[in-house]
């Protein structure tokens, strides 16, 4: 059965191994559900002099596919909003959209990185 309030707290663990994860690979975190009237960032990130917008998509249970593939045409075009947005307030950086994909089917979280999984 669908339960809204089991999703959000799956959604949530998802952004916080993810946001360890970052971590771990020498990002820095500038903000988390950061809100916009056209959307939401789960995770503005910055390596490299590059600041990263990433969606963190979270499944448990193999019936939807991976995690990263929920990201569909309408949240990408999203995304593509949200990094213009972004562009403004760091102006003359570099701006890239990832996605996470956080997999919690086996006893360990599975994590997937795609760098510039949205193309601006």
């Amino acid at each position: 059965m669908y339960n809204k309030k089991d999703n959000k707290v799956t959604g949530n663990a998802g952004e916080d191994y993810a946001t360890s994860y970052l971590l771990q690979k020498g990002y820095k975190i500038l903000g988390r559900n950061l809100s916009f009237p056209f959307g939401e960032i789960d995770i503005l990130a910055e390596k490299q002099k590059v600041v990263v917008i990433v969606e963190v998509k979270t499944v448990k249970g193999s019936g939807f596919g991976l995690a990263q593939d929920l990201v569909r045409f309408a949240k990408q075009n999203k995304l593509r909003l949200l990094a213009r947005a972004i562009e403004q307030k760091y102006s003359g950086r570099a701006i890239r959209i990832d996605v996470i994909g956080v997999d919690y089917s086996q006893h360990v979280p599975r994590i997937e990185h795609i760098e510039n999984a949205v193309e601006g």
